[in-house]
Parts: structure tokens; C-alpha cells; sequence
């Protein structure tokens, strides 16, 4: 089962009351297959969205049984098919709704969804035409439909709930959508899917500690990369003091941190400061380091000479 029809599911148990059976059937209406005096089509493979529909069509026209439904089984789901087939009943519901003779025109929110039920309105057209990206693979809600005006006003519906929508043609549909996280969960929380909204939130900590997780680890491994690489050349410069002048010929701070390094290549500075007669801090053994670096510096440039 996808997140997307998870989240259909979660709507449509929300759905509850006059208003706002009214409002989501609105939605549902408007952003469904078709909508109009010749043919009223939703089309779903959500089982709970197809039942709603035919609930709310019911309890909206005072009447029972007035739409028809078809089960088409496919490879992986099942698609419902549902048509209001009686043409005083989709006149009734076309009227109702404020359409006329023209069609679908755009959203007649001010008459037909009080401010209360805008959330019930937007969980109709989700669940009509709207579908959301796993959030484990990225950010992404939106609704399709092929009206350009009913695009732009479901746009306006949106941002006035402080939401940043955006619309894009694309084949010949055109597609309002959110690809921010925060404006994908407070959508799904006011249409009534709190606990969809709740599971991005948790999937987005989980990202985040995965990727502080990951540049740790490639951070130690980049820390502990230069530190091989630096303890290598500070072997390499003591092994060629120790062979041409000897170790005995340095000073007895240096001639010690040398044989330390020598005897635990794989210690870094700070721990072979500390394993000395008297202890010093990293910047100490840094120093030395610098110090018998010089010395085999001078040693190689006397083989140049």
C-alpha cells in the first residue's frame, strides 16, 4: 500500500458532519474524472475514497443508490469506476453546487464551503485527484486537473491557508503542487491527515540523524586518513635520521618522542604527547614533530649537494 493511498484512507475517515460531507463531496465533485450536466465520472483505487463518494452523493441529494459502480481488477490493484448515470440526479448535484450550463468555471468557495470546512473541501479534491511521493525518496504533494482556472483557485485556496503552492502544465493537465516538507505536513494536517503529517515529521528526524551519522563517519575517516598519512612521513624522517646520524645525536626531548612514534606508528599526536616522561599537549608533539622534520629536511638536502 502506497504512502499516497495511506493518506486518502486517513481522509476519508475524517469525513464527518453536514458541512463537511458537503464540502469534501464539493472537492471530490469538482476534481473528479468528470463533472458536469452530461456525465458526473470518479474514478479511485482507493476503496475508502470510491465508498465515500458514494455516501456523500447519497446524503447530499436526499436520495439512495444513485451511483454505479464498477470494480476493474488490474495487474497489482483495482480501479473503481463510479458514475451518477440518472440525469435529474447529476442536474440536482450540478445545480447545487452552483454550476451552470458551461461546466467546471472554477471553485465557488464563498457560496458553496463555509470557512470551517475549507479543510474538508481541499480532503475532497486530494482525494479526487491529488497524490504525495513516498517521503522516504523525496518531497512531493500534488492535485491534477485539466482546468486551468480551477488550477489558479485551488492555488489561491492554498496560499490562503499560508501555504506555498505552485502550478505547472504538464501533458495537457495542469498540476498544483508542494515539494516543501513543512508545507506538505501543515496541508496534511489542516485537510485532517495528522498522523500522515506525524509520519513525515519522523521520516525527516530519521534523515536527518542518518546524515549527521554519515559526515561523522566521513569525517573520522578523512581525520583518521590524514592521520596516517602524516605519521607515515614522520617515520619516513625518522628512519632517515637514524640511519645517517642516529637517533642518540638528538636532544633527549626529541630523541624520545622519535622512538614513541617509532614503536606506535598508528597513535596520534595527542596520545604519543601524553605517553611521554614528561607529558605535553598536541601542539607540543606537533612541534617536535616539526623540529625532527627539519633535521631530515637538511639530511636530504645534503644529498642534493
Amino acid at each position: 500500500m502506497s504512502f499516497s493511498y495511506r493518506v486518502k484512507e486517513e481522509l476519508c475517515g475524517c469525513i464527518a458532519g453536514r458541512e463537511k460531507e458537503t464540502a469534501c463531496l464539493y472537492g471530490m465533485l469538482l476534481f473528479c474524472r468528470q463533472f458536469d450536466f452530461g456525465a458526473i465520472t470518479f474514478q479511485t483505487e482507493c476503496e475508502a475514497a470510491a465508498e465515500l463518494f458514494c455516501v456523500l452523493a447519497d446524503k447530499v441529494s436526499s436520495k439512495t443508490g444513485i451511483v454505479s459502480a464498477v470494480k476493474a481488477e488490474r495487474k497489482n490493484s483495482s480501479m473503481f469506476v463510479l458514475n451518477i448515470e440518472n440525469k435529474y440526479n447529476r442536474h440536482f448535484l450540478a445545480s447545487f453546487y452552483g454550476m451552470n450550463d458551461g461546466g467546471v468555471e472554477g471553485i465557488n468557495l464563498s457560496e458553496n464551503i463555509s470557512r470551517f470546512d475549507v479543510g474538508a473541501f481541499l480532503a475532497g479534491a486530494f482525494i479526487a485527484s491529488g497524490s504525495i511521493i513516498d517521503p522516504n525518496k523525496e518531497y512531493h504533494l500534488e492535485f491534477v486537473t485539466p482546468y486551468i482556472s480551477l488550477a489558479k483557485d485551488l492555488q489561491n485556496i492554498i496560499a490562503g491557508i499560508g501555504i506555498n503552492a505552485k502550478v505547472t502544465e504538464r501533458k495537457n493537465v495542469f498540476v498544483v503542487y508542494i515539494k516543501d516538507s513543512e508545507g506538505i505536513e501543515d496541508l496534511l494536517t489542516f485537510m485532517g491527515a495528522p498522523q500522515s503529517s506525524l509520519e513525515i515529521m519522523n521520516i525527516k528526524i530519521l534523515k536527518d540523524v542518518r546524515n549527521k551519522a554519515n559526515r561523522m563517519a566521513n569525517c573520522d575517516s578523512a581525520n583518521i586518513e590524514k592521520t596516517v598519512k602524516a605519521s607515515v612521513k614522520q617515520i619516513e624522517d625518522i628512519e632517515l635520521i637514524s640511519e645517517r646520524v642516529g637517533l642518540e645525536s638528538l636532544p633527549v626531548e626529541l630523541r624520545e618522542i622519535a622512538q614513541i612514534r617509532l614503536d606506535y606508528p598508528e597513535l596520534s599526536l595527542r596520545e604519543i604527547g601524553q605517553m611521554l616522561s614528561k607529558p605535553i599537549g598536541r601542539s607540543g608533539a606537533n612541534h617536535r614533530m616539526k623540529k625532527l622534520s627539519s633535521i631530515a629536511e637538511n639530511l636530504r638536502g645534503k644529498d642534493v649537494d
